[in-house]
């Protein structure tokens, strides 16, 4: 691993990091520049005792570098970068650049990339490549990630390669972070050649990735390419999780397919896997969708018989369903079952049902929902 000189180190403490030529310079502009506080609270440091040590000035860090440097056996590189941590929340970039490991870079290349500063992530990646820091396969992925984070599929693609030219295998996680990025883009003929890229070089795939395979197929109406990698799933002794049947469930609705909708949920019940919230809303949605609103009444009562809670969004979805076809019954009761349970609706829903109140003539119950309205604390709008 590189390491910084000591006469380095010295010179940027005394005077306050200002000079960084040792370092390259891209580097150090872009850390003194774009690295961001992670809290604005100060950082306590643990002595003997359990003394907290807290500082909210540079030279009180400084003395406590001294002590800790000081200190026989040294501090874990924990400790260190905790203290670090409180000098970059001063904004005293330049100082941390002058104490720094390799796991401090990392760090700070993972925070800029979270933040979507890529460029300035890679240009300290560059740098500590430059300096002969030997890098992981962390910090590789990190990057890889941050590229798809943005978009920016055609770097990562190059990124990928430089990773095989500089000696490092990219592993699952690797193809899983741009395959993803490729499927919600809808390249799914490079998200293919990748994934059969993958394939030759004996990198198994994993749940992973066959959800945003199935993902991108079902988004982009390709359901049988879908269905094929399903069963290719199965071939290959990987158990579908609720998400690859939420997927299928949720693409079969769209698509108008209802029926075998239900039969991939009845499937996936057989198999020891319980529908969720999102699961069941999508199925009530679908029926709503399709005016088969006999339906998500069953589902409504099949979801609380399986012990799992409806959210407001479920009732709304139902109310929606109701309203639109003229039924105000049903959606009167839904509206009392959810106001003994406690959700409160959103004004929209007040306004649904007010609506087709007043459109079946129903005018004196929909002055008690206004009143009721006003009651849960909901501010009518101009609509």
């Amino acid at each position: 691993m590189g390491k910084l000189p000591s006469s380095f180190i010295l010179r940027s403490v005394v005077n306050g990091g200002s000079h960084l030529s040792n370092f390259h310079s891209s580097s150090s502009n872009t850390i003194a520049t774009h690295i961001e506080a992670l809290s604005k609270k100060p950082m306590p440091v643990r002595g003997k005792g359990k003394i907290d040590y807290r500082f909210d000035n540079v030279d009180d860090a400084l003395i406590v570098f001294n002590k800790m440097i000081g200190k026989y056996p040294k501090p874990s590189i924990v400790e260190f970068n905790k203290l670090l941590g409180a000098v970059v929340r001063m904004k005293h970039y330049a100082i941390v650049v002058s104490m720094s490991s390799v796991v401090t870079f990392s760090t700070l290349i993972n925070g800029l990339c979270i933040q979507s500063k890529i460029s300035e992530a890679i240009s300290i990646f560059d740098g500590m490549t430059e300096r002969g820091y030997q890098l992981d396969l962390i910090v590789y992925n990190t990057i890889l990630k941050g590229l798809c984070k943005i978009g920016n599929t055609d770097r990562a693609a190059r990124f990928l390669r430089l990773m095989e030219g500089t000696g490092f295998e990219p592993d699952i996680v690797a193809y899983n972070t741009i395959l993803d990025c490729l499927c919600k883009k809808g390249l799914l003929k490079e998200a293919l050649n990748l994934f059969s890229e993958m394939k030759v070089k004996g990198i198994r795939p994993d749940i992973i990735t066959y959800n945003c395979l199935i993902h991108g197929m079902c988004n982009s109406g390709r359901q049988e390419e879908a269905t094929r990698l399903l069963n290719e799933m199965v071939d290959n002794n990987i158990s579908l999780d609720i998400v690859t049947y939420t997927i299928l469930i949720d693409a079969l609705c769209e698509e108008g397919m209802i029926s075998k909708a239900v039969e991939t949920v009845d499937m996936m019940i057989k198999r020891g896997i319980e529908p969720n919230v999102v699961t069941y809303n999508i199925l009530i949605n679908g029926h709503c969708l399709q005016n088969k609103m006999d339906k998500p009444r069953r589902v409504l009562q099949l979801m609380i018989e399986k012990g799992c809670a409806p959210e407001i969004v479920i009732y709304s979805t139902m109310i929606n369903g109701y309203c639109n076809g003229k039924r105000l019954d049903e959606p009167m009761e839904l509206f009392h079952e959810i106001s003994r349970k406690g959700p409160i609706l959103d004004t929209v829903k007040y306004n649904t049902l007010l609506q087709i109140m007043f459109q079946l003539g129903r005018v004196s119950t929909a002055c008690k929902l206004f009143r009721k309205m006003l009651a849960s604390g909901q501010i009518p709008d101009i609509v």
